[in-house]
């Protein structure tokens, strides 16, 4: 910018010092003619004190030029690197001397580069805020790129063992075994010799064929929307960081701080509350609860996407401070918030104020009680909610940023809700075994979407949930001890083993005559079931079956 009253211009010279230059210290000639003794003078770094002696107090540009190196070069080798900005930077000044043109190239000024490091916390205050009227923010500005959006890495068949195996590691899982044979080993020298008890039945677990992994946000990129909100794992136990929220189905026990994808559904991330000691990242300004959002947004920075959040986490410091990184935000808030506007106490019912800062639009909506919103990426409009009014017959009209927040901000609650069905947890007097266990369903449930997402295939998540255990079984089979009683015919050993046709031991009844009804004939779903009686048997899988076709397919077909 140019050095013209009023207007005052700083240019940091330094690391540490800024001198700042205004009509009534010097004038703009005097001011371009000590920036060219600078950039012609001697190519050293020139200290503080010298820098404020040459802009204040000298008169003589002859001080500052002896001992000159008598290079004309203006690299930026060979500038003082306190000074290089000032020989960059294309705002010294409203004229064209500043800028040295090539007829056949143009300008040769190099453009300012972005400033590296953590974005400065910028405070709203109450008194920007203005009556809104046909505004639209302005947004990230940012186009967010859909291309990349999905999962990362898909397996070569997408079954349901494989998209679970996407977040498991064999290393996670050698640590979990190697830990717990430590301590079961540890726990089984404590007891005494003689004492019969649940210790005496515990067996050191062979390394394992399951892996957990908490990798998702690497197996998966996000779609444009994403929502934070709490989760809440049933706990009633002791416990330090135990927590109470009404709103919740289980109100007491152990909170995360999740995200999600809004299309998918897709758990992106999640940070455990422990208290004090909760692993986020603190940023001075914004609070606990706008740090739990930088700390889940981190990696999804800069890239257009659109948050979603409740009024615990909302404030227009926070929504700022997103859009200065290339992130739109949308939630309800609190009129106690620092920053926000003040609204009307008293509305009629469907009455709506609007307020805006050239940013952000804050929203004050009466409904059956007030609804108060704050968004950086939607208008100051209304928009038809698809319902009609029972008394007028008209259509309803609501917020635009109300309806997108009311289709958009429930993925938590909803995989919550999934998960809640079928849980793999179990009661237990230890809180680590069932987070365990908690973290385990939400790789499921990563999965279940991931399956959905590359099979197109339209499953209940029960079903997916059976199915996949059922493949993992078949997959790593075990061999079962002999309890007494017969063996089960559904095991998988029936498809890997070696069989062999025999005829069916004889009984004091029937003698050699004796005979069972076959299991194929009797279960199969291929063809006409039928009660059949038949002399042979695999002794192995203690089966009855005819010897053709029944014996071949009871050992080779999964679903005969």
């Amino acid at each position: 910018m140019g050095l013209r009253a009023p207007l005052t211009c700083t240019h940091h010279l330094s690391l540490n010092t800024s001198i700042r230059v205004s009509e009534n210290s010097i004038s703009e000639l005097e001011y371009r003619c000590r920036i060219n003794m600078f950039t012609n003078s001697r190519r050293r770094e020139l200290t503080d004190e010298e820098i404020r002696e040459i802009f204040f107090n000298s008169d003589d540009e002859g001080d500052y030029n002896t001992k000159s190196s008598g290079s004309d070069s203006d690299s930026e080798e060979r500038l003082p690197p306190n000074l290089v900005s000032l020989e960059r930077n294309p705002e010294l000044g409203e004229g064209d001397d500043d800028v040295e043109e090539n007829p056949e190239e143009g300008p040769s000024v190099v453009p300012c580069s972005r400033p590296e490091g953590p974005v400065p916390v910028e405070e709203v205050r109450s008194s920007d805020w203005r009556t809104a009227v046909d505004f639209t923010p302005p947004g990230p500005g940012i186009e967010f790129d859909s291309s990349i959006s999905g999962v990362q890495n898909p397996p070569e068949t997408p079954t349901a063992v494989n998209c679970f195996k996407m977040f498991l590691s064999v290393e996670t899982v050698g640590e979990i075994v190697e830990e717990t044979n430590r301590y079961a080993s540890e726990q089984q020298g404590k007891t005494a010799i003689g004492v019969i008890g649940k210790l005496s039945k515990w067996e050191i677990y062979p390394e394992g064929v399951l892996e957990y992994t908490s990798a998702f946000k690497r197996s998966f990129i996000p779609y444009k929307d994403l929502c934070v909100d709490e989760s809440l794992m049933l706990w009633k136990g002791r416990l330090g960081f135990r927590q109470y929220i009404p709103s919740k189905r289980h109100r007491f026990g152990i909170k995360f701080f999740v995200l999600c994808d809004v299309v998918t559904g897709y758990v992106q991330d999640m940070v455990i509350y422990t208290g004090a000691t909760t692993s986020i990242e603190s940023v001075e300004g914004l609070g606990v609860s706008g740090s739990v959002v930088m700390t889940l947004l981190a990696p999804h920075l800069g890239k257009g996407h659109v948050l979603y959040v409740d009024n615990w986490y909302s404030s227009p410091t926070l929504f700022q401070h997103l859009l200065h990184q290339g992130t739109g935000a949308c939630g309800t808030v609190r009129l106690n918030r620092r920053g926000m506007p003040t609204f009307p106490k008293k509305m009629k019912r469907g009455e709506v104020t609007f307020r805006e800062n050239g940013t952000q639009l804050a929203v004050k909506w009466q409904d059956k009680r007030d609804v108060n919103f704050l968004t950086t990426v939607h208008p100051s409009s209304m928009a038809q909610s698809g319902r009609l009014d029972h008394f007028t017959g008209e259509p309803k009209v609501k917020p635009a940023c109300v309806l997108d927040y009311n289709k958009k901000m429930g993925a938590v609650d909803r995989a919550d809700m999934i998960t809640s069905f079928v849980d793999c947890a179990r009661k237990s007097t230890k809180w680590y075994k069932k987070l365990f266990f908690h973290l385990l369903d939400t790789a499921v449930l990563n999965a279940y979407t991931v399956h959905r997402k590359l099979s197109e295939e339209r499953m209940p998540y029960k079903d997916f949930r059976l199915k996949l255990v059922k493949e993992l079984i078949q997959e790593h089979p075990l061999p079962r001890r002999s309890t007494g009683g017969r063996p089960c015919i559904n095991t998988p050993l029936r498809l890997t083993g070696r069989h062999f046709p025999s005829f069916v031991p004889p009984t004091e009844a029937q003698g050699q005559s004796t005979r069972r009804h076959c299991r194929v004939c009797l279960y199969t779903t291929r063809r006409k079931r039928e009660r059949k009686l038949t002399r042979y048997m695999c002794s192995s899988c203690d089966t009855a079956l005819c010897p053709a076709p029944c014996f071949e397919e009871f050992h080779t077909l999964k679903n005969y």
